[in-house]
């Protein structure tokens, strides 16, 4: 019996290897929904946690600010204390970035 043919088993593909999310990735093809989702009554006075908003990756997402700025971003790249991606200007995609600590919360479709 010879060795196995085609690469190793490994786990399933959730996106980009660790350490290249957000690279060679652009904006959606398409505007965000057209309607503003309603805020959680759970507001953060921390930081968001980098693990609850990693789900949000590759999805649209609104997000509220600390200073009570809101607006539809598209995240690309999660880190430790920062996130990064393309957020909506009322006419296109431009890129973006903030830290956590900024957001007060967040919810993606």
């Amino acid at each position: 019996m010879g060795p196995p043919s085609g690469p190793p088993p490994g786990p399933p593909n959730f996106g980009p290897p660790f350490g290249q999310q957000g690279q060679d990735v652009g904006p959606p093809n398409s505007p965000p929904p057209s309607f503003v989702p309603m805020q959680s009554q759970e507001i953060s006075t921390f930081a968001v946690d980098p693990g609850s908003i990693r789900r949000c990756l590759f999805r649209f997402t609104y997000v509220w600010l600390q200073n009570r700025q809101q607006f539809w971003f598209y995240p690309t790249f999660v880190g430790r204390s920062s996130i990064s991606g393309y957020r909506w200007n009322g006419f296109r995609w431009l890129f973006f970035g903030i830290d956590l600590r900024r957001i007060s919360s967040f919810t993606c479709v």
